[in-house]
């Protein structure tokens, strides 16, 4: 007796559910929802990526970079203005180089709304990072933090679900193969002219498989450079998009960068 030929199951019409039901719906292909308070990265092409539409508080990000003191300011920059209003602070733990106080008042930060934390030893900075998570503090906590194993992290993450501030981890870009139970995962490069390579290779919901470059000429720089020097020839900065794919495509290093390429960090 032949076996019933079953037709292939159409898409599901969510408008025929209640209301309320078809809006906790998430369907696989869409970006997961925030299930905290976001702040907007100050970037419009980020944010549409992040889940929530920003930078999430009651978790961990973790910025994953090259080379520390690189780009760190450039991405976080444009966020800052809402994240130290009505006298909240910038703690800054265990950063590679000295907060530099005019670079900072120039991305609108004094000198009394920021915390630096010198700590040598991996131990030591794993221990401020969450005794001032805990703390739940008003404003932004950034931790540099390139030898954390991932149950550390893990036990991080869990203090940070209970703080309100957005809490960054900053670690290099080798441990991107490493497990981590942090929820949003972003890799950051210096990319052509003025511009960041940014990737997410770990969000809430579906993956993101390309590659956005976000303009990210500082501030400061902006009011004084001639429109000339806005728009700088790759060579001068950065390897091209093509020639650093080609590199991580050899599994070797991107085109070496001259000395100028420093002076968009």
């Amino acid at each position: 007796m032949p076996f019933p030929v079953r037709s292939a199951p159409s898409t599901f019409d969510t408008g025929a559910l209640p209301r309320h039901v078809a809006e906790a719906v998430w369907r696989g292909s869409d970006v997961g929802g925030a299930v905290s308070r976001t702040v907007s990265s100050g970037f419009t092409l980020l944010d549409s990526q992040l889940p929530g539409g920003g930078w999430p508080t009651h978790s961990l990000t973790e910025l994953l970079m090259p080379q520390a003191a690189l780009c760190e300011w450039r991405l976080l920059g444009p966020a800052l203005p809402s994240l130290i209003d009505s006298g909240r602070r910038v703690y800054l733990i265990a950063p590679p180089k000295q907060p530099h106080a005019g670079g900072l008042a120039q991305l609108g930060l004094t000198s009394d709304q920021v915390v630096w934390v010198g700590a040598s030893t991996p131990v030591d900075r794993l221990w401020v990072t969450e005794q001032i998570v805990k703390s739940d503090p008003a404003g932004v906590v950034l931790s540099w933090l390139p030898q954390a194993r991932p149950e550390q992290i893990r036990r991080l993450q869990i203090h940070a679900q209970s703080c309100d501030a957005p809490v960054f981890l900053f670690r290099p870009t080798g441990t991107l193969g490493d497990a981590s139970p942090v929820p949003l995962r972003v890799s950051v490069s210096l990319a052509q002219g003025w511009d960041l390579e940014v990737r997410i290779p770990k969000r809430r919901g579906a993956s993101l498989d390309d590659t956005l470059y976000l303009a990210a000429l500082p501030c400061s720089l902006a009011k004084v450079l001639p429109p000339r020097l806005k728009t700088v020839p790759a060579p001068l900065l950065a390897p091209s998009h093509q020639e650093a794919s080609h590199a991580r495509a050899l599994g070797r290093a991107a085109p070496h960068t001259p000395a100028s390429q420093s002076l968009s960090s």
